[in-house]
């Protein structure tokens, strides 16, 4: 029996270790993106601590990663009152608004963990600088969360 308890917690570490994060690529589309962002917020300790909110900051536009970096202190604002909701959730939907050339207008319907329901406007642009993320499509902004729900 403690032969399995071992071989499991190996290969769980072992697991935790090659997880991979999406990285940006200019074959994903913007509602793709959101998804693996919000999916990976709804499971932000797996599989390791903070995973989500990484997997997250990997998609962040270079302008908006001025702005709310380093990814320690994207953290800090994820676990604040405004974004904690995100972390845990138990849905979301994603409605596309509209969509131009380089940027991309969604609003994204969330419940969290206690079941309330919140409305936040996500946008993405496409990256047209020069270097790694060029074409692109990156998160350049969150709204702050607009309730729409109580749980009762």
């Amino acid at each position: 029996m403690r032969f399995i308890l071992i071989t499991i917690i190996i290969c769980l570490y072992i697991t935790s270790l090659k997880a991979e994060l999406f990285k940006p690529n200019p074959s994903i589309r913007p509602e793709e993106i959101i998804s693996i962002q919000l999916s990976a917020l709804q499971k932000n300790s797996i599989p390791f601590n903070n995973a989500g909110i990484t997997q997250t900051w990997e998609f962040a536009h270079p302008s908006n990663r001025q702005y709310t970096g380093p990814l320690e202190k994207f953290i800090l604002m994820m676990y604040s009152p405004s974004y904690i909701i995100m972390l845990e959730h138990q849905f979301h939907k994603i409605i596309p608004v509209s969509q131009k050339d380089d940027t991309a207008f969604f609003f994204i319907e969330l419940t969290d963990k206690p079941g309330n329901k919140f409305g936040f406007q996500w946008t993405l642009q496409k990256v047209l600088t020069e270097g790694d993320y060029k074409n692109c499509w990156m998160t350049v902004g969150v709204s702050q969360p607009i309730p729409l729900a109580k749980s009762t």
